[in-house]
């Protein structure tokens, strides 16, 4: 892990690998482990950069701005500290969202789009995450994320995986780890703020699908798990019918994590996707840039 400090706050990153540069975005809640099984293909042939963002994993946890924008560029300084023009944005549900907003704010930076499981393209999400956003949820929450609590579940689980009854699937564990870390004071204020800023009672609040006219030709895949219990398999109807260049893989059986339930599939599906998409410009960018 190596550590840049933006405005003060420590954002610690993974920088693994040479060749074409790869940005993994977690979720929320989420860190640069969510990506484990792909930074450990990806680097063999890519320079991959996984960030813990700032309220998350290893980053700093200050009390400030959590909007879209900030995240984004916060990932912008991050590249410009590494030298990196431009790279290939791979988000997972609000890193989806985080990785649309710097494609509106910093369109230069982004070569592609893979969003997983991604937020921000329809207001349906899960209800627990509509619930969090209610007043009050912060005297909620550190009960519920409780260890002793957490431990309970946790023993039985583990004692109905040895008699050969699992029930949790990559995905399921990765969520189920990552609530746990809102016992800690500064991820749960980390997660409200973050968590408000997109999603109200109704779900979310933000939607990107007005915004992708501005770039017909960017080359997009989406990856969504059939079963996905926080962001609905539905809402790729509505990535298809303003990303006309877009891929849509839909992995059975999968649920939020789908990288995480079938990672070699992921993988293929990501070499495909961008040997398919390898040396095409976007032609509004070469515009802007004959233009001034």
């Amino acid at each position: 892990m190596h550590t840049l400090v933006v405005h003060g706050d420590a954002l610690r990153y993974l920088d693994v690998g040479t060749g074409p540069v790869v940005v993994l975005i977690h979720g929320l809640l989420g860190n640069h482990r969510n990506w484990a099984p792909q930074v450990e293909t990806l680097s063999q042939n890519y320079r991959v950069i996984a960030p813990d963002l700032l309220g998350h994993g290893e980053s700093d946890k200050p009390s400030g701005d959590y909007s879209l924008s900030a995240h984004a560029a916060t990932v912008r300084d991050l590249l410009r500290s590494l030298d990196i023009e431009s790279a290939t944005f791979v988000g997972h549900s609000l890193g989806g969202g985080i990785a649309m907003q710097t494609l509106y704010l910093f369109p230069e930076l982004v070569e592609r789009m893979v969003l997983v499981a991604s937020g921000g393209l329809g207001p349906e999400v899960s209800p627990l995450l509509r619930a969090a956003t209610l007043p009050g949820s912060e005297l909620v929450l550190p009960f519920m994320a409780n260890r002793a609590l957490r431990g309970i579940t946790d023993r039985a689980l583990t004692g109905l995986d040895k008699l050969g009854l699992p029930l949790m699937s990559p995905s399921a564990a990765e969520a189920w780890d990552a609530f746990g870390s809102i016992e800690d004071r500064g991820t749960r204020r980390a997660f409200l703020a973050t968590a408000r800023s997109v999603i109200g009672f109704h779900g979310q609040t933000i939607s990107a699908t007005p915004h992708f006219a501005s770039f017909p030709t960017i080359d997009a895949m989406l990856v969504w798990g059939e079963r996905d219990t926080i962001i609905p398999l539905s809402h790729t109807d509505n990535a298809r019918a303003e990303l006309p260049t877009g891929r849509v893989e839909i992995f059975p059986r999968a649920g939020h994590f789908p990288h995480l339930d079938y990672p070699d599939r992921f993988h293929r599906v990501f070499e495909e996707f961008m040997a398919e998409t390898a040396g095409m410009p976007r032609p509004e960018l070469v515009a802007a840039e004959t233009h001034g």
